[in-house]
């Protein structure tokens, strides 16, 4: 039976025996952990740099041997910061100019009294693009960084080399498309009473889930990075947000429209395409990835290894490697 299959039958058996709070704690013990590369490190040796957006701090790290070679730009999601890409940062660096953002509200970046809605995380990310000057560019996005990235590049598309993508949104979700185990998980996130007790109370996505979903136990060097943004509960406010943001069956609409206009344009654009996906996964699996490989046939897909949703912290090498062979051709 494979890892996911028994991540569902034991989060079935969980809803028999407890409550549905009750077992959404429960639940992250019943994640798998997988097979991690080895001497993943802990250690994020890179100077803070910001630039001013809207008012705004927003940090960023750089590095690379060639300054003026092609930007391949990092863009993370939820609840994550520049952090998660600490480890294929130099392995990109190599060969090109690699810069890794903290979206505004997370990271090190400040965090502005704004909706903290899709198109804010956009239009900021644009004003970072625009003051950095980033041009024929490589984007290469996870999570809520994909939708963010892919709405740059459907955008730029005369200023983007290039478009790498994983364990991200890319088409719409249905929920016919999820097995039991994150339909339960999600509708629980996407209420706004239990979603706002889980993440902005109790913290759970980053106390309980990017553990869970990095597929090997966390140090507690790296757990203390990704609890540094959210100290406070008035941090923790845009994690509980993104969950209810994710276009399941059409909503919310607006970003149901944006999300799925930018997979049409997808499908029509000479930008070439990677795609980056691991075993078992989380998002990128079974229906959903055969789905994107049908639709996007250009598209290159490449099995980096065992890993769950946050595969920067179980193959980091693979992905840093796998990029920087892409690249090589663009």
């Amino acid at each position: 039976m494979s890892p996911m299959k028994l991540l569902t039958r034991g989060a079935m058996a969980c809803l028999v025996v407890s409550s549905a709070g009750a077992c959404t704690q429960l639940i992250p013990r019943f994640v798998p952990t997988v097979k991690a590369e080895a001497n993943i490190r802990s250690a994020y040796p890179y100077e803070s740099r910001f630039v001013t957006i809207e008012g705004s701090r927003i940090h960023y790290v750089e590095t690379g041997t060639d300054t003026t070679g092609t930007p391949v730009v990092f863009v993370h999601g939820n609840p994550t910061s520049s952090y998660l890409w600490r480890n294929v940062l130099p392995i990109v660096g190599k060969h090109h100019r690699a810069i890794a953002i903290d979206l505004v509200g997370m990271g090190k970046s400040d965090k502005p009294d704004i909706d903290y809605k899709v198109e804010d995380f956009i239009r900021y990310f644009d004003g970072f693009m625009a003051q950095m000057n980033l041009k024929e560019v490589i984007l290469v996005v996870h999570d809520w960084g994909g939708p963010i990235g892919i709405d740059y590049a459907m955008r730029h598309q005369d200023q983007v080399k290039g478009l790498a993508m994983m364990e991200t949104i890319i088409a719409p979700m249905h929920w016919d498309e999820v097995d039991f185990f994150t339909r339960y998980l999600f509708k629980q996130l996407r209420d706004p009473h239990t979603g706002e007790e889980l993440n902005v109370k109790q913290n759970y996505f980053v106390e309980k889930l990017i553990p869970a979903f990095s597929g090997r136990e966390l140090s507690e060097q790296e757990m203390a990075a990704y609890r540094a943004p959210f100290q406070r509960e008035s941090d923790r406010k845009l994690v509980a947000l993104f969950p209810q943001e994710i276009p399941f069956d059409g909503e919310p609409a607006a970003v149901y429209r944006r999300i799925a206009g930018n997979y049409e344009r997808l499908k029509a654009t000479k930008i070439p395409l990677l795609l980056l996906y691991a075993e078992p996964g989380a998002i990128v699996q079974g229906k959903y990835l055969e789905g994107l490989r049908t639709n996007l046939p250009a598209m290159m897909t490449v099995d980096i290894g065992p890993g769950l949703h946050f595969i920067q912290e179980s193959q980091p090498t693979a992905i840093g490697q796998a990029i920087d062979r892409w690249s090589a051709h663009l």
